[in-house]
């Protein structure tokens, strides 16, 4: 399969004490068939969070996925894979609307 590849680095700031940390930043190499940076627009387009927290979404869920597609097969993914694609159908949706009652998680 044809991906973009991306460098992801991570850096440790502070601690929860707001203690500065000094470690190594983690960076590694990865694929996505998806363009990252476009989705992260639409993430930031859709209002349901600031900037920085539907960026760390849709990075996080963009990195989770691809593994998970890349192996479908794995006995880890089996029972969480119904749901994810349940999750991804109700987010590309887009945001609900005001007054849009959301749907009710235990229908299938």
């Amino acid at each position: 399969m044809k991906q973009h590849r991306y460098r992801i680095t991570v850096e440790h700031l502070q601690d929860p004490g707001g203690n500065p940390v000094t470690r190594d930043p983690l960076t590694f190499e990865t694929g996505n068939h998806d363009d990252l940076f476009a989705i992260v627009e639409r993430m930031r387009g859709r209002g349901d969070f600031d900037a920085a927290t539907a960026t760390s979404l849709a990075v996080g869920l963009k990195l989770f996925s691809e593994v998970m597609l890349e192996n479908r097969d794995h006995p880890l993914f089996t029972e969480l894979q119904p749901h994810f694609k349940q999750f991804m159908k109700h987010l590309k949706k887009g945001p609900a609307t005001p007054g849009e009652s959301s749907p009710d998680p235990e229908t299938p």
